[in-house]
């Protein structure tokens, strides 16, 4: 009796030493915009998810400023802006202010409102979504609730598709 006790004792150790966490990405488990921080580009503002329009989609962007496949997005975005009249975009970098603005003045980020770019000092984004590639774009509906997500580049009728 005392070494079946003990069997199951290790056995049911054994099971809690060896279960895994959820390994479920953050913003799977909890599929909404999440609360945020940016420092806006435009005016060194901060920017969070309270600023965003409550009648729009929400496309998040994280992106580097020095990433030909973040540059190769933009411009695609921008030419085709008019898919994207009912989206709010939300563009943050983690990289310093100086880099982000330069990239902010080249693709002419102000002449286009429905974009906002910022910066994401303490990388959250980054860390929520699990970055492993630029850009990652993150699509959201108006009302807030995740539609789905891309890696790395993808032609802009794709993402246009998702609304």
């Amino acid at each position: 009796m005392k070494k079946l006790v003990i069997l199951l004792l290790t056995g049911f150790w054994g099971q809690i030493a060896l279960a895994q966490s959820d390994s479920t990405p953050i913003y799977l488990r909890f599929p909404v915009i999440p609360p945020f921080k940016i420092t806006n580009i435009s005016d060194s503002s901060s920017f969070t998810r309270d600023n965003l329009s409550k009648k729009k989609a929400t496309i998040i962007m994280i992106f580097s400023p020095d990433c030909d496949h973040c540059q190769h997005e933009i411009k695609e975005i921008t030419a085709h802006i008019s898919l994207f009249k009912k989206v709010q975009f939300v563009m943050c970098s983690p990289l310093e202010f100086p880099f982000i603005k330069k990239f902010y003045d080249q693709y002419q980020i102000a002449s286009y409102p429905n974009i906002t770019m910022g910066r994401d000092p303490g990388y959250f984004f980054g860390t929520f979504y699990q970055i492993r590639a630029f850009p990652a774009l993150f699509l959201y509906d108006k009302k807030g609730h995740f539609i789905r997500s891309f890696d790395e580049s993808v032609p802009v009728e794709r993402i246009a598709e998702a609304f």
